[in-house]
């Protein structure tokens, strides 16, 4: 069962050695851990994601880490206080390992030497102990593919658990079951037709996740001869945890004044096993149906029984029973690329996260990411996920959700809600702000006004925000003062707590091409110095000889501003050279700064 959600607690626990800081024995250990198990975004900055692009997905404080295993298991390996606990986990991932080796290597000489092999990697790699349990899966397993060059051993098992489950799914038992109304059952009647569209969605998702509870259905031909009955039996079983009424609560019917309506929502859902699968695309087939969207993500690479990106490209079963669903290749999408394909007429969006992990946000993409962030909640599937979100003290970004099988057949769902202090800005949002700078716009020049775009440093000098800012906002006041009848747009004037590049770019985007901007001006090293002349004083040090092309997003910008330029030829474009801003090329997720930096 999960640990229950009390942050303070936990943090006292194992929470409390992810800060950095503190005994430096202890944080010598703490880096130590991150590097030893490639974890460290110093390190491996091409590899691990950056802290900005965690805080996508999980609430952190300023000098606190997020980790991929459970408080118990990090608390086990920093604090060196339970090696029972460690050197268990060790051995089933040894185990696993060396299962693999026996049913897939038919040679004896082979076999012995990738067992010797595996067995010497194992023991350095464990003495230690220092490496998460999953990480050594990882390498272990990796040896296997490295030398033997089978890179998914488990091709064929879970092609024919896909095609099993979707025989069981497709039987006229099952439709009959699933279909099945009984009044006696259900005593309460309904009184509208919304009402009895409403219980009739619920009844029949209710149906399909208890099924997700028997394993039969992939694991054994026993379901193709189950009846009606057999199923109407299955449904039976009671869903149990936290996350029940929430999790229904999410897809219900909205009423007013006689008028209903179903809210359609955004979901993330997270893939796990072969068989288990079909069920989960028959669930995730019926949102769709409801009006809701979902984005189905898979492991990167094969991973034992686990489906990956590959499955659902080349797996005849899966592509069926995805139809004309959207798949998304680029692991770096932009957030106004993935935004274009959230609102196409699309209900069903394939994307891979991009690992070969259970579940590690450490080491998933861009795109991944930015689609965490974008999304109404997370549905996580299986017990190894629930343990990566629940058994930790950790929040997130969004309302987690888990549904996962019991050993008696019964399925429980825990739900999590996202940290209070998360500040989400929504598409809506955003363009609700370009309106408006928009509207101020017009009104200017239906009087006769200039409008002006200055665009200049904001984030591009790592922790010095608030003095580019004042730069910014003292310089526009001098040229306002300097200048009659002009409406100057002052970029950090707009800026709010938890905006960061992605949202300002998105929101600025609109409004750079709307067609209302008379003069666009790029900030000039000239511009600096006469802001800090302005306040009285010098030019620091990490500002000398800075302009606009110092700044990822105005490198951007003067992107856009030459494409607007095309169409509006009247405007001018004023500040240093187009050619200079060629130095500056794509912000890390969540930065408001070049990722190379």
């Amino acid at each position: 069962m999960p640990i229950q959600n009390n942050p303070k607690e936990h943090e006292k626990h194992a929470g409390a050695g992810s800060r950095e800081g503190g005994h430096p024995e202890k944080a010598a250990w703490l880096t130590a851990f991150y590097i030893e198990n490639h974890l460290d975004p110093f390190a491996y900055p091409w590899q691990v994601a950056s802290p900005e692009q965690i805080r996508f997905m999980v609430y952190l404080d300023e000098d606190q880490r997020y980790y991929p295993c459970s408080d118990r298991m990090f608390d086990a390996i920093i604090n060196r206080n339970n090696p029972e606990l460690i050197q268990e986990s060790y051995r089933k991932a040894l185990d696993k390992v060396l299962s693999l080796i026996n049913d897939k290597i038919e040679d004896p000489k082979e076999k012995i030497y990738l067992e010797t092999l595996v067995r010497i990697k194992y023991q350095h790699e464990t003495r230690d102990e220092m490496m998460i349990p999953s990480r050594l899966e990882k390498r272990l397993t990796q040896i296997f593919i490295n030398r033997t060059q089978i890179e998914d051993p488990d091709i064929f098992e879970k092609a024919s658990r896909n095609k099993q489950a979707a025989r069981a799914l497709d039987s006229e038992a099952l439709q009959q079951a699933l279909n099945h109304w009984d009044s006696v059952t259900h005593r309460q009647q309904p009184r509208t037709l919304a009402e009895v569209k409403q219980m009739a969605e619920q009844l029949e998702l209710q149906r399909l996740i208890t099924l997700t509870g028997e394993s039969a259905i992939w694991m054994s031909e026993a379901p193709l001869q189950y009846s009606k009955e057999d199923y109407l039996h299955i449904f039976q079983r009671p869903l149990q945890g936290n996350g029940v009424s929430e999790f229904f609560k999410m897809f219900g019917t909205n009423c007013q004044e006689g008028i209903c309506w179903s809210e359609p929502k955004r979901l993330l859902w997270l893939a796990d096993e072969a068989g288990e699968l079909m069920v989960d695309l028959a669930i995730i087939t019926y949102l769709a149906k409801m009006g809701h969207k979902v984005i189905l993500v898979f492991k990167g690479r094969p991973m034992f029984t686990a489906v990956d990106f590959e499955d659902a490209q080349r797996d005849g079963t899966i592509t069926k029973k995805l139809g004309e669903a959207y798949f998304i290749k680029n692991p770096a999408l932009s957030k106004n690329e993935l935004v274009k394909i959230l609102r196409s007429d699309k209900n069903i969006i394939v994307l891979s996260d991009g690992t070969r992990e259970k579940l590690n946000l450490l080491l998933t993409s861009t795109t991944f990411a930015r689609a965490f962030r974008e999304v109404d909640a997370v549905i996580s599937r299986g017990h190894d996920q629930r343990r990566r979100f629940f058994d930790v003290h950790f929040q997130f970004t969004q309302d987690i959700y888990n549904i996962a099988a019991e050993a008696d057949g019964s399925v429980s769902i825990y739900f999590k809600p996202r940290h209070p202090s998360i500040i989400k800005f929504s598409h809506a949002d955003l363009e609700r702000k370009a309106k408006v700078i928009i509207g101020q716009m017009k009104t200017a020049k239906s009087h006769g006004m200039t409008v002006i775009f200055y665009s200049g440093i904001i984030g591009s000098i790592p922790g010095k925000i608030r003095t580019a800012k004042k730069v910014m906002s003292v310089f526009v006041k001098h040229l306002k003062s300097q200048s009659a009848m002009t409406h100057i747009i002052n970029p950090s004037d707009y800026y709010e707590p938890g905006m960061d590049a992605d949202d300002l770019m998105y929101m600025w985007e609109i409004v750079q091409t709307s067609g209302m901007i008379d003069i666009w001006r790029f900030q000039s090293y000239e511009d600096i110095v006469d802001a800090f002349q302005i306040m009285g004083k010098k030019v620091p040090p990490e500002w000398v000889g800075k302009d606009a092309t110092f700044s990822t997003g105005c490198t951007k910008e003067m992107k856009i501003a030459m494409e607007v330029q095309k169409r509006n030829p009247e405007m001018q474009i004023i500040g240093p050279s187009r050619e200079k801003f060629m130095r500056r090329d794509e912000y890390g997720v969540g930065k408001m700064y070049d990722q190379r930096l």
